[in-house]
């Protein structure tokens, strides 16, 4: 699995300009194959950083991912709005169960 941490600072305006590109990306991206989940979220404690939570089945998954028009839409919007900084993760991870509690 393929995993995708990122986080945005950008400011709260431009955030509210583009949470409809953003809802519009989060749908597309999870009716994609491979994906297991597509998440962008703002901090309460920080409300200018978004953080992107991303699971891919595979890396080819992602690659495709990037080549799709929901993508170049949504990047668009971004240099419409674009971040003061940003930083982007990605990891290989194997699923484990959760220990009980």
């Amino acid at each position: 699995m393929i995993v995708i941490n990122a986080a945005m600072q950008t400011d709260a305006d431009s955030i509210d300009a583009m949470k409809e590109a953003i809802a519009k990306m989060e749908v597309a991206s999870l009716a994609e194959d491979g994906c297991r989940d597509y998440c962008f979220s703002q901090e309460l404690s920080n409300p200018s950083k978004m953080r992107i939570t991303e699971r891919w089945e595979t890396m080819e998954a992602l690659a495709a991912h990037f080549q799709t028009p929901h993508m170049a839409e949504f990047q668009k919007a971004m240099a419409d709005h674009p971040p003061k900084g940003m930083e982007l993760f990605c990891y290989e991870a194997t699923e484990v169960d959760m220990p009980p509690r």
